[in-house]
């Protein structure tokens, strides 16, 4: 438990009407670490018209994310991040919200992700087939286009073709349309308002709705005789609830999206940045290759090595404790009687908590920006507090994807550098946007193994 009190402190003086808006679009991760580093762990501020409450503190963080929805409610992460979404389970609130929640969450159980496992498997093998040693890669480029095929395999059924493509471009039109908008004034304009980079994202949302729209359709037309029936757009198809009542064709596309975000975008990211660590760790990458050599003796990886890989998953865990993809939880706004800690907290208030900066406090983890994966070595020494590490979120509200996307990386990176190590140049910024990733194009060199 904590020794002192819980007692918000006033953070630095914003300028009229913008707040501490420029400094925090110039650079969203350093201000918050400077709200934590020069105030302490619970920090006020304004962002343009908003007062924010920030919590640094794991314990007062876990509080947050473990309480009643009635008492906080989770608010939009901007107009752009709205449309992109739709109602799906991670914007509705309340009884809507636990309904969706009870029929997607099925689809992504561990039951259904081992399914997927072979999927995730061939298609990182596939990528390694076309790898040569000494080319030069984009490693971002190339692990969104692998991350891409196995979410339209896992997610349709079926690699779509020109389909995927156009999908995965909309995607990606999107998603940085997402993030200008959350580091800058677009955050605040009225709905109405069409800017040029609104618009953008309009068009980009018109291909995803009418893409995703075209294969729910043919989904329904074809029946129980259209392929296996085992992707999970079947599964949100074929889901019902208590009431023996389906989701809406919108509510499934709302959902389908969701889940590409988190099996693409997350995946993708979290590769990437792993890959940046290991070039620069040859003890760590030396303990990888031991692994897999002793585990998998040659043969590609299967779901039923998974748990064995503990090397595998202690590198994943490091490498999103440093670079998390989702950088930010969804802020939380607070409602009538909501407490933190014994306090009071003003209906009104706008709370945010970064993974980013609590992942990187020298408190939970000594020598915080070195890449340590033996500090995920199992022992009675291990005392980092819930929610110093919470890449996936947490409480009632955390990620429904979690363990897809942990079995994922764990595999894709098992069967790649099972013949291949990213020999990467330069040290890359990571910019804060819709997912934490490297500002400018990540380039390595293939070495075989």
């Amino acid at each position: 438990m904590l020794t002192l009190p819980f007692r918000p402190i006033a953070g630095p003086h914003g300028l009229p009407l913008l707040g501490n808006l420029p400094a925090f679009g110039r650079d969203p991760l350093a201000f918050l670490e400077r709200l934590r580093d020069d105030y302490g762990d619970a920090v006020t501020w304004s962002l343009g018209p908003m007062r924010i409450l920030f919590l640094a503190h794991p314990e007062h963080i876990a509080e947050l994310l473990g309480a009643d929805e009635r008492r906080y409610e989770t608010l939009d992460a901007g107009w752009a991040f709205k449309r992109l979404i739709g109602n799906s389970v991670m914007r509705s609130q309340g009884a809507e919200w636990r309904r969706k929640r009870s029929m997607v969450q099925p689809t992504v159980r561990p039951r259904q992700v081992r399914r997927y496992a072979t999927t995730m498997v061939d298609c990182a093998a596939a990528l390694a087939d076309h790898w040569r040693d000494g080319s030069r890669v984009d490693v971002l480029r190339q692990m969104s286009l692998l991350s891409q095929r196995i979410v339209v395999r896992t997610l349709f059924g079926n690699d779509l073709g020109q389909q995927a493509r156009a999908l995965g471009e909309a995607m990606s039109q999107a998603g940085r349309e997402i993030s200008a908008e959350l580091r800058g004034i677009g955050l605040f304009l009225p709905p109405w308002v069409r800017t040029p980079a609104r618009r953008r994202l309009l068009a980009a949302v018109a291909t995803i709705d009418n893409e995703i729209d075209r294969l729910i359709h043919a989904r329904q037309t074809a029946g129980d005789g259209h392929g296996s029936g085992e992707d999970l757009l079947s599964r949100l198809l074929a889901a019902r609830d208590e009431e023996g009542q389906p989701l809406t064709t919108t509510q499934v596309r709302d959902e389908a999206v969701t889940l590409w975000i988190g099996g693409h975008e997350t995946t993708s990211t979290a590769l990437t940045w792993t890959w940046y660590l290991l070039s620069a760790s040859a003890d760590a990458r030396h303990r990888l290759h031991e692994e897999l050599d002793r585990v998998l003796g040659g043969r590609p990886p299967t779901i039923d090595d998974y748990e064995q890989l503990t090397w595998t998953q202690q590198i994943i865990k490091e490498s999103l404790r440093l670079y998390p993809p989702g950088w930010m939880i969804p802020p939380r706004l607070a409602q009538n009687g909501a407490t933190l800690h014994g306090s009071s907290i003003p209906a009104g208030t706008t709370l945010w908590c970064s993974q980013w900066v609590t992942h990187r406090d020298p408190r939970w983890f000594p020598n915080p920006t070195a890449f340590r994966p033996q500090r995920w070595d199992a022992g009675p020494e291990q005392t980092t507090p819930p929610c110093a590490w919470f890449p996936f979120g947490g409480g009632q509200r955390a990620c429904l994807g979690a363990r897809f996307a942990l079995v994922e990386t764990a595999l894709v990176l098992a069967t790649l550098a099972q013949r291949f190590h990213l020999d990467i140049e330069g040290d890359p910024t990571p910019t804060a946007g819709l997912q934490l990733q490297p500002a400018t194009p990540l380039h390595a060199t293939l070495r075989t193994r």
